[in-house]
């Protein structure tokens, strides 16, 4: 390794890098805000198109992300040998656009449809998003860069969030998704115009020929990673718990607490928002720190998290008086997301160099996939066969499933930390820094 290359691999925080990681975290903000929306909007169209909670959850679930996980990993598979930033910004625009286009829908069919493409663009976002940042810093300083990049659901939630709802309030359903929609379609040029590509693997301490690998070495590779498969299955069950308060929350808040969109969005928004914020990047210098020379930290300390995160849900439900429910809603606010930036870093840390987007894209093809269905769909299912009996605060009941997937979560990234040293043996990197494309 030549002198230049070992100080940039010693000189993480420049301008160039700030800028780019800042302008990942802000797709990554549109692509919350943008399928968070639906779960804003659901009291509105269900009055307007008549339709059951079912379907609904079929609708901000399914239809989401059955396009969103399929894709993920052919697109993965590109992102690990095609220029990544081009992958990101054409995924950017086109869920942008489609995000505008559910506006103008006119039936819950085209909403659905609408709903499939959108995933379909945001399938171009996390996982190249998440190599690139690995070629951004060294894996000393992956886990804070990440933890960066995870506050982008949080932003969405502080910034972006109360606006919509404030349009949704005044101008309806269809006017938040319009106005989510434009600002995206332009950032993606901009984003093409001032970020390049990183040189790949150039933060890497030990390199050599570079080598790409099929789809089926990568799998077979997985398979024998115990951390990673238990990572894939914390990050499912952690999955179900936020997609389920995604498309469900804003409704239980409506029908619980009688709160507008206006109220709704500044709790979610603001309060979650604000206090996750906090809480990422508590976590993510905490593991800078403590998982340097004590790896397994960088698994317990979001097992910790979740173990907390998962009663102080179940509390929130199944209070009433604000002064319960909302230091309840604060706590698990606090911890719910502390394990998404430490969790993707460990997941690139123990697979080698030239699988690393397709092992992020297995990772939310899961959580996606499975913990879309299982979130939003089964909540819906359950409200829909509880209402008869509860009425309006079914929903309460329902949704305790979010309070139960954070503690099976935290079983299995505590395990993952038990299998870290003895799978870190077999990640051999053979990579040299290859040429920006």
């Amino acid at each position: 390794m030549t002198v230049d290359a070992r100080s940039d691999l010693q000189n993480d925080w420049r301008p160039k890098t700030i800028y780019a990681l800042g302008f990942l975290t802000l797709i990554a903000t549109f692509n919350y805000l943008d399928r968070s929306l639906l779960g804003l909007a659901l009291p509105e169209i269900k009055a307007e198109m008549h339709v059951s909670d079912t379907v609904l959850g079929l609708v901000s679930g399914l239809a989401f992300v059955l396009f969103y996980s399929i894709l993920g990993v052919p697109i993965a598979w590109a992102a690990d040998r095609y220029n990544r930033r081009n992958i990101i910004a054409i995924g950017f625009g086109f869920w942008s656009l489609m995000t505008m286009l559910s506006g103008f829908v006119a039936n819950i069919w085209q909403l659905a449809i609408a709903r499939f493409l959108m995933g379909a663009g945001e399938a171009a976002g996390l996982s190249p998003s998440a190599s690139v940042i690995s070629d951004l810093f060294r894996a000393e300083r992956r886990a804070l860069a990440l933890a960066i990049f995870g506050t982008s659901s949080a932003i969405s939630g502080i910034v972006f969030f109360p606006i919509v709802g404030w349009i949704g309030d005044i101008h309806g359903w269809r006017a938040m998704f319009i106005a989510a929609g434009i600002p995206g379609v332009l950032l993606a040029l901009l984003f093409v115009l001032t970020v390049r590509e990183p040189v790949r693997g150039g933060k890497e301490a030990v390199a050599t020929a570079f080598q790409t690998s099929t789809v089926l070495e990568t799998a077979r590779f997985l398979m024998r990673s115990r951390t990673y498969l238990l990572l894939v299955a914390g990050s499912t069950f952690m999955g179900a718990n936020l997609y389920a308060a995604a498309a469900w929350a804003p409704t239980f808040l409506s029908r619980v607490h009688g709160m507008n969109l206006t109220e709704i969005a500044s709790v979610i928004g603001i309060v979650r928002g604000g206090v996750a914020v906090l809480g990422i990047i508590a976590g993510g210098l905490l593991i800078d720190r403590l998982g340097r020379n004590r790896p397994k930290m960088r698994a317990r300390i979001p097992a910790i998290a979740c173990f907390i995160a998962g009663p102080a849900e179940a509390v929130f439900l199944l209070s009433d008086p604000a002064f319960l429910w909302m230091p309840a809603f604060i706590v698990s606010s606090f911890f719910v997301l502390v394990y998404q930036g430490p969790v993707f870093a460990l997941g690139v840390s123990v697979v080698r160099l030239q699988m690393r987007a397709i092992a992020t894209s297995i990772m939310v093809f899961s959580t996606g996939l499975l913990g879309q269905i299982f979130g939003p769909l089964i909540v819906g299912m359950l409200n829909d066969a509880l209402t008869p009996e509860l009425g309006a605060t079914a929903i309460r009941y329902s949704l305790l499933l979010g309070a139960v997937t954070p503690v099976l979560a935290g079983v299995m990234f505590w395990l993952a930390g038990e299998k870290l040293e003895a799978d870190g043996a077999l990640v051999e990197l053979k990579a040299e820094p290859e040429p920006a494309r």
